[in-house]
């Protein structure tokens, strides 16, 4: 096979706590939707803070047997739904295609982290004795893509990438270099995280949540919010895409990684400049191209700080144009799936012509002087999007999508 092929994005699955499935999740993100509500998975009393972007109405039952759902855990159950709705959604049937003709990439923060508290759980109650083998199966982070292949039966490539809240935009950036290099025609790429106690705990302690709602890039933002979810692509190379007739949402030019090597938690705005650049660069593109970025915009003092100077750092005098909103305002940060939904939603605003906006803004931040979008989608002409994404120990990952035929 050539290398240097193009990559497209052929199909779309999302669970989500404003929608399962590509439809309702769109309808509810571009109409400003909260999916923020009071925990139920778990008791939040001994928690200073409540709300979270839980999945209420997900049944893994409407995916999975059974005898299935009850032995392998959620974050699993979320990344086989995610998959089933992409394969479903780009045409795709394995047993037709064959089963090494495509790979699985499953980014996670995570991994399975309600099977760790289980069984701690029964350990601290009876002893070691009392583990299940079945709990001690559920642990391993490799489980999301294992039974993601186990359930449909891929045989080809299988990876799991743990680089925490950047982990949907290196397994996706991970399919295109595979893809482009002539590897494999397709992959199932993004991300998986179920919302937990541990997660909770984590966050909580590192004093990042806010109480009621995330609100980035405003004034008087106090942080965070929490969130679940598994989003995935359906990534192709645009020779399979076009013999097979698919329905193509975005063409991905290329992206960027870096690394601060700075501190576990604090951003650096010299690894957010370079991992954009380095974005854009790899992409072919010149600034001037980016219509829309999706903003990390994680609702914290110094993430959306930082995150702005260095857009203004890399963009200049342009930036007052680049619209830049984050979805998180309303999906809560889901950790490993955080930038696989937001990969999602920059197809989608590239294929509609429709930015998402930042909800619950409403005092301006002199440090944070971008147009966010705020509180009301936007229709707009989007030919290029950058999506970000700045996880814990500084790993950075930065997506360009553009509209196919652009």
């Amino acid at each position: 096979m050539p290398a240097n092929r193009r990559v497209v994005v052929t199909g779309i699955g999302v669970v989500s706590s404003i929608g399962i499935g590509k439809d309702d999740f769109w309808k509810n993100l571009i109409a400003g939707k909260s999916g923020i509500s009071e925990v139920d998975r778990f008791d939040t009393t001994p928690f200073p803070h409540h709300r979270a972007g839980e999945v209420k109405d997900f049944k893994p039952e409407d995916f999975l047997p059974k005898t299935l759902s009850g032995l392998i855990g959620r974050g699993s159950q979320l990344a086989i739904a995610a998959s089933e709705l992409a394969l479903k959604d780009g045409g795709i049937k394995i047993k037709e295609i064959g089963t090494d003709a495509i790979g699985v990439i499953i980014g996670t923060t995570m991994g399975e982290s309600p099977s760790i508290e289980i069984i701690d759980r029964y350990w601290l109650k009876k002893g070691e004795d009392d583990v299940y083998v079945s709990n001690v199966r559920n642990f391993p982070v490799n489980n999301l893509s294992d039974n993601v292949a186990y359930f449909f039966g891929i045989t080809g490539y299988n990876y799991v990438i743990p680089t925490a809240c950047a982990a949907g935009n290196y397994s996706i950036g991970y399919a295109f270099d595979l893809i482009r290099r002539g590897k494999k025609d397709m992959f199932l790429a993004g991300g998986a995280d179920p919302l937990s106690r541990l997660a909770f705990t984590g966050f909580s302690r590192l004093f990042a949540m806010a109480p009621e709602r995330c609100q980035p890039f405003d004034r008087n933002r106090k942080g965070m919010m929490l969130g679940e979810g598994g989003a995935v692509l359906l990534v192709e190379s645009l020779d399979s895409a076009e013999k097979r007739g698919a329905e193509i949402y975005a063409e991905i030019l290329g992206y960027g990684l870096s690394c601060d090597a700075y501190n576990m938690t604090i951003p650096s705005r010299k690894g957010a400049v370079k991992v954009m650049e380095r974005a854009i660069k790899n992409s072919g593109i010149k600034k001037a191209d980016v219509d829309y970025l999706s903003a990390h915009g994680t609702g914290t003092a110094l993430n959306d700080k930082t995150e702005t100077a260095a857009i203004k750092d890399v963009f200049g005098e342009r930036t007052k144009d680049i619209p830049v909103s984050s979805i998180k305002s309303m999906l809560g940060h889901t950790m490993g799936t955080a930038s696989a939904l937001e990969a999602i939603s920059c197809c989608l605003a590239v294929n509609e012509g429709v930015i998402p906006p930042t909800i619950n803004y409403e005092t301006a931040d002199p440090e944070c002087d971008i147009d966010c979008v705020p509180n009301k989608a936007r229709k707009k002409d989007v030919g290029v999007a950058l999506n970000n994404s700045f996880a814990f120990g500084g790993n950075n990952a930065c997506v360009v999508f553009a509209r196919y035929g652009n």
